[in-house]
């Protein structure tokens, strides 16, 4: 009982100290670098479907970024029946410019379809900006990605946009799933010139010539996880940065636990390359990485039950960064098994639903049975 125990004791030694510390959350964009001579020209690139409770104050945000050089704003409207792009058209800005998207093109995911129409309409600026209908930027944002993309000759700079964290539902598992994704994705892997690509979907500044080189967004057009199929492509060009930001917020709310549990089953069986082998050996790491030690704790007697306190408390502790830059309570640590356990639950899910062709469920649209 004892070696049992110190297997998950073993791991959370290694995740803590040798695992590019992904859990202290220290990648942010707080540290500005100097503004570059001459400001780049860029376009943002927003593919939008049925986003009308969002879509204002997204474009909003947009339109009033306080950027020197040329910027315009190019919005997708794609299918949507809810009068998104009819809102979009009401604010009146005029470096706004709405395109109706077509019909879903076979061999894409009717996001990346979207934004291929609007890179299409953007012309030839230095930069685009890829963000979503539903992230909403403080007005500094776009001046910030610039500097900080032409200091460092970054062909990627992207922000992992603050999530919404209010109902009880988010503030469960809101912070974890920034947790989980940076467990997977170490930031600093991901900014050193050699390792790993990533990149949060929600906020993408990208040097348009580098993306061209790089076969253009066609190159993951089938990607149901498009920002880190993104990182990785732009990760081949050239140097790529990825940070915590608390300039770009979602304001998508999440009112329950069936939403959560609907948009983590979206891409879960995808990260997991539709592997039913795969699917086996995670749901297996996560009991022995997350449940043993609890159960240990609670049900052992001894020094295995002594371990498996231990292994506990660093778990709990491994969470308390990303708890404080989300304002929770420290006492979500001691829940994080149990979040973990809700998470490999939403990936069985996902698998269920790959196999009903009803995986990647978004907006109507069953995107990742395509092609399996």
């Amino acid at each position: 009982m004892t070696l049992l125990a110190l297997l998950p004791l073993t791991i959370w030694t290694y995740l803590l100290i040798a695992h590019s510390r992904f859990w202290l959350a220290r990648e942010r964009d707080t540290a500005v670098p100097h503004a570059p001579l001459t400001w780049p020209s860029v376009v943002a690139v927003v593919p939008a479907r049925d986003e009308a409770d969002v879509i204002a104050r997204s474009i909003g945000s947009l339109a009033v970024q306080d950027y020197p050089g040329e910027f315009r704003i190019v919005l997708v409207d794609d299918g949507s029946t809810d009068g998104t792009g009819a809102i979009a058209r009401s604010l009146g800005a005029s470096q706004v410019s709405i395109v109706d998207g077509t019909p879903l093109h076979p061999g894409w995911t009717g996001k990346l379809w979207a934004v291929e129409q609007g890179i299409a309409a953007a012309g030839t600026p230095r930069y685009l900006w890829l963000t979503d209908a539903d992230i909403a930027h403080a007005p500094d944002t776009l001046a910030s990605l610039v500097s900080r993309a032409e200091a460092g000759n970054l062909v990627l700079t992207s922000l992992m946009a603050k999530l919404r964290c209010d109902t009880l539902a988010e503030r469960a598992l809101v912070p974890a799933f920034v947790f989980f994704f940076r467990l997977l994705y170490p930031f600093a892997r991901v900014n050193r010139p050699t390792g790993i690509g990533a990149a949060a979907g929600g906020c993408m500044l990208i040097r348009a010539d580098a993306l061209a080189a790089a076969g253009g967004i066609g190159a993951v057009r089938e990607a149901l996880i498009d920002d880190c199929a993104v990182g990785a492509l732009m990760k081949r060009q050239g140097r790529i940065w990825l940070g915590l930001t608390d300039r770009s917020v979602s304001i998508r709310r999440y009112d329950g636990w069936g939403p959560v549990a609907a948009m983590i089953a979206r891409s879960a069986y995808a990260q997991l390359r539709y592997s039913p082998l795969l699917l086996a050996g995670t749901t297996l790491g996560l009991v022995i990485t997350y449940l043993l030690a609890p159960a240990l704790a609670l049900f052992a007697d001894g020094l295995a039950r002594g371990v498996g306190l231990a292994t506990w408390a660093l778990i709990a502790l491994s969470f308390q960064p990303m708890l404080r830059f989300y304002r929770r309570s420290p006492l979500w640590g001691i829940a994080l098994p149990v979040i973990a356990a809700f998470y490999g639950g939403c990936t069985l899910l996902s698998a269920l639903q790959h196999k009903r062709g009803r995986g990647g469920m978004w907006k109507g649209r069953a995107q990742a049975a395509m092609g399996r």
